[in-house]
């Protein structure tokens, strides 16, 4: 069964996941520090992270961080718990990498549903033959099977998420994919609260592939509506 590393200080909180978790069949790992946090998802590879943002030594921002920056663990899905609401707080977590962003207090059964789309996510069946071919648009080239993008030839610096947002967009230039699309297919979320989670996430695309983010060349906004990759003319 997959594999949950719970970073928490709060020995309560890491009872209820760890309660939860295990009653649906998952392995659980706790761990209390940043520093051990790291440790345990390095030798352990979790199939998942859950990571609380306030913590000793190392705050769940540095985790996140050190995280996505190496290649063994960058791919592992995070959902970050925070007692803050603010969306400034959501908006770093997105930036620096985190796939998800829950609120303290929270309903187990919330956090149960997150962790099963993540990881029904990561079982996808790997890409046809035809999926794998790279994809052009004007300057910028995807490569799917190497997870590879690059503009003017050279390599973009992008996180998984926006990885893959591209992808989706870029295979299906022209059609107008709904933020609840989005949130569903690269999430894997029937329904969320959060939709400002795509605005952030194209927000941060916009700004690695575009000459001027306001005026995009590549992807698009359908006003009231969502996104869609620009066909090249």
């Amino acid at each position: 069964m997959p594999l949950i590393l719970a970073v928490d200080d709060e020995a309560n909180i890491l009872e209820l996941l760890k309660y939860n978790l295990t009653k649906e069949g998952y392995q659980f790992i706790g761990v209390t520090n940043g520093s051990d946090a790291i440790k345990a998802a390095g030798e352990e590879k979790p199939d998942l992270i859950i990571l609380d943002i306030m913590l000793p030594e190392l705050d769940g921002w540095d985790v996140l961080r050190i995280l996505k920056f190496n290649k063994e663990t960058m791919s592992i899905p995070v959902i970050m718990l925070s007692a803050k609401g603010d969306v400034l707080d959501k908006v770093l977590g997105l930036e620096l990498g985190a796939d998800d962003y829950v609120t303290k207090p929270f309903s187990p059964r919330e956090i149960l549903a997150r962790v099963k789309a993540h990881l029904r996510r990561k079982r996808q069946p790997p890409p046809s033959e035809e999926a794998k071919e790279e994809i052009r648009i004007k300057n910028l080239v995807i490569r799917p099977d190497r997870y590879v993008a690059t503009l003017n030839g050279k390599k973009l610096d992008l996180t998984p998420k926006e990885f893959e947002l591209l992808h989706l967009l870029a295979a299906n230039p022209g059609r107008v994919f709904t933020r609840d699309i989005l949130l569903e297919r690269i999430w894997g979320y029937d329904r969320v609260r959060e939709t400002r989670t795509v605005d952030v996430h194209i927000r941060y695309l916009r700004q690695k592939i575009e000459k001027d983010p306001a005026s995009p060349e590549y992807i698009e906004t359908v006003r009231s509506v969502g996104y869609r990759a620009c066909p090249e003319k």
